[in-house]
């Protein structure tokens, strides 16, 4: 769980920094900082005494809550002297990651100074400094120097680099940071025994569904099932609390129910079957078709919509998309989801979807979108790991 979010100021109002080893990480977009914290969650359960500072752009005001940064400092402290000593003084990190431009050369030479290894990454050709004056040195390289390591997306970026003069073993030309999947797991018993139970029967599944969404969705399956007389509704409900009331509001729609939390498994008649959330991981599995009953208001936080796609699933969604709208219009881009406004759209969506191979080809496009920024977060984790193994040397030595 993160620690409350603090601005920076002078005063020092931030949290007493951790004992251990801590990372900090600077986001310069929204996308980048749900990157950068699924990428310290992943560091901290290789490195359990370790914990993420995290600052970010002003121009981002509405953070999502996403796990992985334990500490939020604010804002990134201003390039001068006395800030960043201030900044620095206090958390003291055993290494920076930057991500994108907005490079500070008062900070950096800080970093340098104080032996802190820091890592430019994701920075893109419109990203990198431009010079100052062309009347003065250019001091574009002795800035770049600082880092460790540059790791840019871009052709054109490091080509720049290098025209600069930055040592080619320092540039790496890697994927995208992107924000990765952990999707939820499921008992494969569990998975077996449904699997053989369902046999060929269409399934789709609603995952973290709210009451409010409740009517919207059953009208679509009530629409659908007169051509899809055997099609299985499976709904997840977001709040345990209102399995109750879902129960109820699904009995008085008509609809033959069974109660997965009671025990109650689907038969032939069976038309909607009701879970709670802790067992989405075996819907999304057993589902060639998924709706993310968070995003039908327009208001909600939405859901991240990779767990989805990284299990095999065709995306309907509504059009809230709240932090994760930058990954759902990557994703429709593709082709891996489509959105739908009120129940009449969400049954055509439903019902042109129930082709095998429509399905099939928009998970495969939603499987290429999850696979792209894999291989830029495992080399990064593999650098940060080296570097802090040797400065944990280094400082251990005699």
């Amino acid at each position: 769980m993160s620690k409350p979010v603090v601005t920076f100021e002078r005063s020092l109002r931030w949290p007493k920094r951790p004992e251990g080893e801590v990372i900090w990480m600077h986001a310069s977009s929204t996308e980048r900082y749900m990157a950068l914290c699924d990428v310290g969650n992943r560091l901290k359960s290789q490195r359990p005494d370790l914990s993420v500072l995290v600052t970010w752009d002003r121009s981002i005001i509405n953070r999502p809550s996403v796990d992985g940064c334990d500490l939020g400092a604010g804002p990134a402290p201003d390039d001068t002297s006395a800030d960043v000593r201030i900044f620095l003084d206090h958390w003291q990190p055993d290494l920076c990651i930057w991500s994108g431009g907005d490079l500070r050369r008062t900070l950096m030479r800080q970093l340098s100074e104080r032996q802190v290894d820091t890592l430019l990454v994701d920075i893109d050709a419109s990203e990198l400094p431009d010079r100052a004056s062309r009347w003065l040195p250019d001091q574009r390289r002795r800035l770049l120097d600082r880092f460790a390591d540059i790791m840019t997306p871009s052709d054109a970026a490091k080509s720049q680099l290098l025209r600069l003069g930055v040592s080619p073993e320092r540039i790496q030309r890697t994927d995208p940071l992107r924000v990765s999947s952990t999707p939820p797991g499921c008992n494969n018993d569990e998975l077996a025994h449904m699997q053989t139970t369902l046999g060929s029967r269409p399934i789709w599944f609603a995952s973290q569904t709210g009451l409010k969404d409740l009517p919207t969705i059953l009208a679509a399956h009530r629409s659908v099932l007169p051509l899809l007389h055997r099609l299985l509704l499976v709904i997840a409900i977001h709040d345990e609390q209102d399995l109750g009331a879902a129960r109820d509001t699904i009995l008085a729609s008509g609809l033959q129910l069974a109660d997965w939390d009671s025990g109650e498994e689907p038969d032939e008649y069976t038309q909607v079957l009701l879970s709670s959330a802790e067992d989405s991981g075996l819907w999304y599995r057993l589902s060639p078709l998924c709706l993310l009953s968070g995003s039908l208001n327009p208001r909600s936080p939405s859901q991240n919509p990779l767990d989805a796609a990284a299990l095999g699933s065709a995306i309907l969604h509504g059009p809230g998309l709240g932090p994760h709208a930058a990954l759902f219009q990557r994703l429709t881009e593709a082709g891996a989801a489509q959105q739908v406004d009120g129940a009449d759209d969400l049954a055509q969506g439903v019902l042109s979807l129930s082709a095998p191979d429509r399905a099939a080809e928009m998970a495969l496009a939603g499987w290429q979108i999850v696979t792209e920024g894999a291989g830029m977060t495992d080399h990064l984790l593999e650098r940060v790991q080296d570097l802090l193994d040797k400065r944990e040397d280094r400082y251990e030595s005699p």
